[in-house]
């Protein structure tokens, strides 16, 4: 009896420890786990834009942190710290200036600035495209990409007379395209990379 008295005790004791080690390395550790917050990819040339989503995060001060997305004023709006222009900086330089305002409130505030999606670089086809419309300029894509994630050409596409249309300084300037010289490996140079805001115009 007693030999079954300590087995049972001993026992008891096993299933309560478990639940308080658990809860006693969820608490050294400040709570469970937490996944780490996912970022976009970010090309070398990249300021945030209009429609992109930053996840603004305070440490230790959750009530600070959250997403927020880019106004078409190009402003975020913060708890406490009110409407920040976001458009047009680095991440690194609207953590900084988020860092400055916060000081205010919190004493020796950490901020980080993580990109969640990237919606401002877009580049856009229309005409004689399977699907015309904007598409994500997240990494590096030329004019055949662009025309190809488009779903190609229709049969109704005029293939030599394609013009990529582009902004440079508040000027228009028209490239031409080629699509059969390309598509042969002849003429390549015409494949150029595409900014944020070209248009393929394909008559």
């Amino acid at each position: 009896m007693n030999i079954q008295l300590f087995a049972r005790a001993v026992l008891l004791v096993v299933i309560m420890g478990i639940p308080a080690t658990a809860g006693a390395q969820g608490a050294r550790a400040g709570g469970p786990p937490q996944p780490a917050p996912a970022s976009a990819a970010l090309p070398s040339d990249y300021v945030i834009g209009s429609e992109d989503v930053l996840g603004i995060v305070f440490w230790r001060e959750m009530e600070m942190s959250g997403d927020v997305t880019v106004r078409p004023d190009g402003r975020i709006t913060l708890p406490l710290i009110g409407d920040v222009m976001a458009a047009g900086l680095r991440p690194d330089v609207l953590r900084d200036q988020i860092d400055k305002a916060a000081t205010k409130f919190i004493t020796e505030p950490n901020v980080s600035v993580i990109v969640r999606t990237i919606n401002s670089r877009k580049a856009f086809i229309t005409g004689q495209v399977v699907m015309p419309g904007s598409y994500p300029l997240v990494g590096p894509h030329t004019i055949m990409q662009l025309i190809a994630v488009a779903g190609g050409l229709t049969e109704f596409a005029d293939q030599g007379a394609i013009t990529l249309m582009r902004t440079v300084n508040g000027e228009s300037r028209s490239f031409k395209f080629n699509y059969k010289d390309v598509a042969r490996g002849r003429k390549l140079e015409q494949n150029i990379l595409l900014l944020p805001g070209d248009t393929v115009v394909v008559p």
